[in-house]
Parts: structure tokens; sequence; C-alpha cells
């Protein structure tokens, strides 16, 4: 079995797991790990035992895959010189600052005949993995997500920190033109907008109300998902997920005549390493990626609208 050499660029609170998982994983050798602060890179490969870097142009030549998890203002830059060297690349979300910048990436992937993912990481929470095959048509959604503040990802507003995640989750879940945007949110504790509340119709005439906070006590992961024949709430943090429908198998509600629930819970499951894994797999195998570009670009480009509603001068 071919071996993949790999780097990680960036090794910050979240770069630091990714190294970790490479580490881990049969199958690949994770050559290097990068950080403008060398000291950094070089406790992080101490740790799980590779090279440290403080360029990673120097890995350009050395490695078959990438995960780039610097701020969100170098995604272009450092994804495009690995794609032009044809490496394949793992980038975090939001896929990069704009949609052309996203647009050029997508188009030297395809060049370059590499591939291209993007980190939207509760794609592999199983809780959502369950749901696949059950959604039909979704009429109406609600998400939140809620988080006490850490003051990482303040770089950019809670839309491209948070929301984007369920931006993702929904885009994919409804497959339909998006018609209209209404948005509002308040900077709280940072000088971008910290907690914010969009509304975003479709053309199949679903409704999604999206709610993201980084300055809440509690935290909260959350979606509830209505359709003709069912109700779906999914608590990624609990790893849970009740289903109600019409008829079927499971505890009859009272007061509801002919409407029954299933819970169901899910063990706990490392999403990063899930998504590593499928990268890796997906490089090996040639086939498309669970999250691909074109994905990391449409959930872009919904954040960058709401952001605009929101009053921020934003690039797109």
């Amino acid at each position: 079995m071919r071996v993949l050499r790999a780097a990680v660029v960036g090794v910050g609170y979240l770069g630091r797991f990714h190294a970790q998982k490479y580490a881990a994983l049969p199958g690949v050798d994770l050559v290097g790990v990068v950080n403008v602060d060398r000291a950094a890179a070089e406790r992080v490969a101490a740790e799980v035992g590779c090279a440290a870097f403080s360029d990673y142009r120097e890995l350009l030549e050395q490695v078959d895959v990438a995960s780039v998890v610097v701020p969100t203002r170098l995604h272009f830059e450092v994804a495009k010189d690995f794609l032009l060297a044809g490496r394949h690349v793992l980038v975090e979300k939001p896929i990069t600052e704009t949609v052309a910048e996203a647009d050029e990436l997508i188009s030297l992937a395809r060049q370059n005949g590499a591939l291209l993912q993007v980190g939207h990481l509760e794609r592999f929470n199983p809780a959502i993995v369950a749901l696949n095959g059950e959604l039909s048509r979704p009429m109406f959604i609600e998400s939140h997500r809620l988080t006490p503040f850490r003051g990482r990802g303040t770089d950019v507003n809670v839309v491209l920190d948070l929301m984007i995640h369920d931006i993702d989750i929904i885009l994919n879940m409804v497959q339909s033109e998006l018609t209209s945007i209404h948005a509002s949110g308040v900077p709280v504790l940072s000088e971008e907008v910290d907690i914010a509340n969009a509304r975003l119709e479709f053309a199949s005439g679903c409704v999604a109300n999206v709610t993201a906070s980084r300055v809440s006590r509690d935290a909260m992961r959350k979606v509830r998902v209505f359709q003709a024949d069912g109700y779906f709430s999914i608590d990624y943090q609990k790893r849970r997920i009740a289903v109600c429908r019409k008829g079927g198998e499971g505890m009859s509600l009272p007061g509801l005549p002919g409407i029954t629930m299933q819970e169901k819970d899910f063990a706990e499951s490392d999403a990063l390493l899930k998504e590593v894994e499928a990268f890796l797999c997906a490089v090996k195998n040639g086939t498309s990626p669970v999250v691909g570009g074109e994905d990391g670009r449409r959930a872009l480009e919904v954040a960058l609208q709401i952001s605009r509603r929101l009053g921020g001068m934003l690039p797109g």
C-alpha cells in the first residue's frame, strides 16, 4: 500500500490536532509541521515525531498531501502554492476570504490533478451522518450554535467562524437555490459581529432560521428539521437524534395520535479523525471528497452575503 507523505501548515490550537491525526493513522508519514513561530512548530513536532519548519515552501516537494490550518487570510496563498505543486489539500473552513479566491483554488486543483477538501467538520458528526437517506424535502430548519467566548477565531465574524458550519449543513440538506437572506447581528466582546441570526429562504419553499453566538454562557449545538412526513431533532453535543413520524415504529406521543418518536444515541466519535481519514481515502482512491471545494465555495458565498447584510464591509 502506498504511503502518503503529509504536512500540517499551522499548528496552533486546531492544527496541533490535525498533526496528531496524521501521526496516528496507518498509511501516512507525517513529514513535518509548519508554524511561523518556530518554537511552536518544534513543540508539536516533538509531540508527534516529525520535523519542524517555519516556511511551508520547504515542504512543497517533500509531501503528497497537506492540511492548511493557518488564519483565514492566509488560506488562499498557502493552499494555492500546494495545489500549483500538484499536492492534495485539506483546507480549514472558510475555504478562503473571497469567492474569487475560492474559484481560483477550485480551478487550480482541477488543472493540476489535485484533490481539494474543505474542513466542514460537522459533516462527519455521527448524528448528521445518520440523516443520510432520511431527509426528502425539508420545509423548515432551525439551528443554534452557541459557545462561550474563547478568543479564538475573532479574526473573522461569528458567521464565518461558527455559523458557516450550519450554512454548509443546511445547503447540503436543502439542495435548492437560495432566493432570500435576512440577517441581524452585533459585536459584543470583539471588533467583529459576535452574535448573529439569519433567515434563509429557498426556491423549494424551505425556510431556515440560523443563530450563532460566541458570547453565550452555555454551549449549544442543535438543529431541528421539519418535512411533510416527520420532524428530526439533532443534538451535536450529545450525539443524539430524535425522529417523530406519522405512524411507524417507536413510542407514541401523548396527545398526538398516530405520531411516534424514536431516539438514538451515538457513541463518541472523533470527527476530525474521520475527516482526515476521508481526505486520505479520497486521495488514495481518486474519488471525490466528502466536502469538496465547490461545497466550501457555496458555504462561503452565503456566509459573505449574510455578513454584508450585517453591515460588514467584506470583499466577495
